[in-house]
């Protein structure tokens, strides 16, 4: 069996990337533990994920002017991320409340509802039901 376990999310600061994606997108904090960058520098690894998901975000505080420059745009102003949730007008509901970026109004597509937002950096998500 192969997944993708992690995918890397560049961050400004560990514990406000926290709070976003577990106070407002109910997302499970797995592991908060301290770690050292490759030149020996601390840092920490965060990785949190949807309940019931395989695949988490590991929350990466950026380290350098060339992460700092990229943080909310890494996948160059393209929607790079998909939350599927069960809830989606109360979860849309919550993102607007906490005044969450919301790109346009909720669509319906073959797939499901979706719309677009933004997390606390910039970065697009769609969010679908």
């Amino acid at each position: 069996m192969s997944f993708v376990s992690l995918i890397s999310l560049l961050v400004d600061d560990y514990d406000e990337a926290i709070a976003f994606f577990t106070e407002l997108l109910d997302f499970e904090l797995v592991e908060d533990s301290p770690a050292e960058t490759n030149d020996g520098k601390p840092k920490r690894w965060v990785v949190v994920r949807p309940p019931n998901a395989e695949t988490g975000i590991l929350l990466a505080k950026a380290d350098g002017a060339a992460q700092d420059a990229i943080v909310g745009d890494q996948m160059g102003g393209r929607v790079g991320f998909f939350l599927r949730v069960d809830h989606f007008d109360s979860t849309l509901a919550k993102l607007q409340e906490a005044d969450a970026e919301i790109l346009g109004e909720p669509r319906n597509e073959p797939y499901g509802k979706v719309v677009v937002f933004r997390d606390l950096y910039g970065n697009k998500w769609d969010l679908l039901g």
